[in-house]
């Protein structure tokens, strides 16, 4: 219970302001498109809220990371984008649960916020080596599958998985990896949309998740400059 407390109560009103916005514009083109498919809203909901608790470094967003990438997988399972479906069930999903481990490991000064992590030169090389080689190893799985759009499934694939390492070494770039990300998914959902009305929603929801993942590196970038001018007290 002290948990959720604090959670809540390290929310700003610029925080809340943006976590409703994103709630209402999500909601309303929903209903304006007379979309039936209930599970994109609760999936576009739950990521949305997600990104905000992820922007205070909070690990209930990667709780609710979780969730998304469940529901997401089965949404884009039923438009046989099987590249996302294998992107978020078989990779953003467990990288978020290790996140969790490793964001509860890391606190900062005993808060809420995660400690920020500042990564080393060879660690960007190593970074990089192996998010090119997941992605040619994902172009083969999904052009097997006959994936969808499958150049774009490609690198959707390098730009999830690179927003994922760096969440999970609590880097301040999972942020701007998920930007491109989302910008990626809105061209996907953007196709899609054009054989089928009804995925315009899933277009306004990744738009929104853009602005928060730009929101959450703004407040990353802010947050480990505070942290380096306060360092928690030696033990």
């Amino acid at each position: 219970m002290k948990f959720f407390k604090d959670t809540f109560k390290s929310l700003t009103k610029k925080d809340i302001a943006l976590w409703i916005c994103s709630i209402i514009a999500i909601t309303v083109s929903f209903f304006a498109m007379k979309n039936d498919n209930w599970l994109t809203l609760c999936a576009s909901l739950i990521g949305a809220t997600s990104l905000i608790f992820l922007a205070k470094g909070n690990v209930l967003g990667q709780f609710l990371m979780v969730a998304f990438a469940v529901l997401y997988g089965v949404i884009s399972f039923t438009y046989k984008y099987y590249g996302e479906m294998i992107t978020y069930v078989g990779m953003t999903l467990p990288i978020a649960v290790l996140s969790i481990v490793t964001w509860l490991k890391n606190p900062y000064n005993g808060k809420t916020e995660v400690k920020i992590n500042t990564i080393a030169l060879k660690e960007y090389c190593f970074a990089a080596a192996l998010t090119c080689a997941v992605t040619v190893a994902f172009y083969f799985i999904l052009r097997y599958f006959n994936t969808a759009n499958l150049i774009l499934s490609t690198v959707s694939v390098f730009t999830s998985f690179s927003a994922s390492y760096f969440e999970l070494r609590r880097s301040e770039l999972y942020a701007v990896c998920f930007v491109f990300n989302d910008g990626v998914l809105i061209a996907l959902w953007v196709l899609a949309t054009i054989e089928q009305i009804n995925y315009l929603s899933m277009v306004v929801c990744f738009s929104i998740f853009l602005i928060n993942d730009l929101y959450g590196f703004a407040c990353w970038t802010a947050a480990k400059k505070k942290q380096r001018l306060s360092p928690p007290p030696e033990l």
